[in-house]
């Protein structure tokens, strides 16, 4: 059997947000890219019967089932992909490596860094034996970034000097909105700091090859009580048209219940990266008219640049080495097909979207299951990042206290 012809299938954990996302791109990969093995959509795997019987059938998996160690430890099963709360990534991807599954786990990688490092611990045991994994920031593929961090590679900012990241939403502004899972420590692991701000602490890291060395930051919870919600996931909770909460419920008939929130709202810190650079981080979930905007600007001897995913196939880069009258900032329109990702997809000006990050994630963890390479960003990358988010934390319980990013275990070699 040719290696075109080889299966890869694939067991999903969830089906909201991100397992929408995930299953689209499931979907699509090899209809858009030539790959060494052709993906399944075998199972997908919720709690309730009926929701996760409609998701499978709506997202085009071939089966359902609410036992998740069954389907980890099934031999219809290559891959699993983890698309749950933080609170069950440890469990799952440490019972399915044991089973000899690859593993793609959405980030943040866990919920803390004990159960982070288990699980880095546990990928490179696995990686001995030709198992692989990878923890899923998908922003590292859209193609303006790699695009981006070719750019730095090059030289072509020279030395880097500043960082600036920012990833602001507004979706929890309201007061009335409901106390969903990520909003519970037990659950998210942490609020803003970890949903939003793992990818830009990914990305720049990413895009700079530099790490965080150390922070000094400061985090706050602007609401601290929400109602508690009939029925909610995430992103998706249950508002009426103008955006309160929609049936919730009450304390002996006396108003809504309400419950603790447990994380962050936002979190904004300085650091230091080991090759010497300055950078500066704002991750919050209040920025009133903000829905999605992740903004990052390098700044280096010999040029800037600048990506703005509310902007996503452009980047702004400004060429210091050019005479001084003809230097500005200029506009590349990232959808020529020597750019990253994008030689299969559409004609030079036809732009793509969010969910073909996803799309390239999957491109890019299939083909290195399939050659035996080890696909990034790896868990011992993903325990590097969550590594941060507790340097962060602990700098904030601190006064903001200078705060040293703990080092990562050396990789065991495949």
């Amino acid at each position: 059997m040719s290696t075109h012809n080889r299966q890869l299938r694939v067991g999903m954990v969830g089906y909201a947000f991100m397992g929408a996302a995930h299953s689209q791109a499931w979907r699509t990969v090899n209809r858009v890219y030539d790959l060494p093995a052709r993906v399944r959509m075998s199972t997908i795997c919720g709690r309730d019967p009926g929701k996760v019987a409609d998701a499978a059938d709506r997202l085009g998996w071939d089966s359902w089932t609410t036992d998740w160690r069954a389907l980890v430890t099934s031999d219809e099963i290559d891959v699993v992909d983890i698309c749950t709360p933080g609170d069950s990534h440890a469990e799952i991807a440490l019972a399915a490596l044991a089973a000899g599954k690859h593993v793609i786990c959405e980030k943040p990688l866990a919920n803390t860094v004990a159960e982070a490092r288990e699980m880095a611990a546990a990928a490179a045991t696995a990686r001995t034996t030709g198992v692989r994994s990878m923890c899923g920031f998908n922003y590292r593929r859209v193609p303006a970034v790699t695009l981006m961090r070719q750019l730095v590679e090059a030289g072509r900012l020279g030395v880097i000097r500043h960082v600036r990241a920012a990833y602001l939403q507004d979706w929890i502004v309201d007061p009335q909105f409901p106390l969903v899972w990520r909003l519970q420590k037990d659950k998210a692991g942490s609020g803003a700091l970890g949903d939003i701000g793992a990818h830009i602490i990914d990305l720049t890291q990413y895009v700079t090859g530099q790490r965080i060395g150390g922070v000094s930051a400061i985090t706050e919870t602007f609401v601290k009580q929400r109602p508690l919600p009939a029925g909610s996931s995430g992103l998706a909770a249950q508002v009426d048209g103008h955006g309160s909460v929609d049936g919730h419920g009450s304390v002996d008939g006396h108003g809504p219940a309400t419950g603790p929130v447990t994380v962050d709202d936002a979190a904004v810190f300085v650091a230091r990266l080991d090759g010497g650079a300055l950078a500066t981080y704002e991750a919050s979930r209040f920025a009133t008219g903000r829905k999605n905007a992740l903004r990052v600007e390098i700044n280096g001897s010999l040029g800037s640049v600048v990506f703005d995913l509310e902007r996503l196939n452009e980047l702004e880069f400004h060429d210091a080495t050019l005479p001084a009258g003809e230097q500005g900032f200029t506009r590349i329109l990232v959808t020529e097909p020597e750019h990253p990702y994008l030689s299969a997809w559409w004609p030079p000006g036809h732009i793509i979207g969010y969910e073909h990050s996803f799309t390239h994630q999957m491109r890019d963890f299939v083909e290195a299951v399939a050659t035996g390479a080890d696909p990034t960003p790896s868990f011992e990358e993903a325990l590097q990042v969550q590594l941060v988010l507790d340097a962060v934390t602990r700098s904030a319980e601190r006064s903001s206290s200078w705060t040293e990013v703990a080092s990562t275990p050396a990789p065991v070699p495949a």
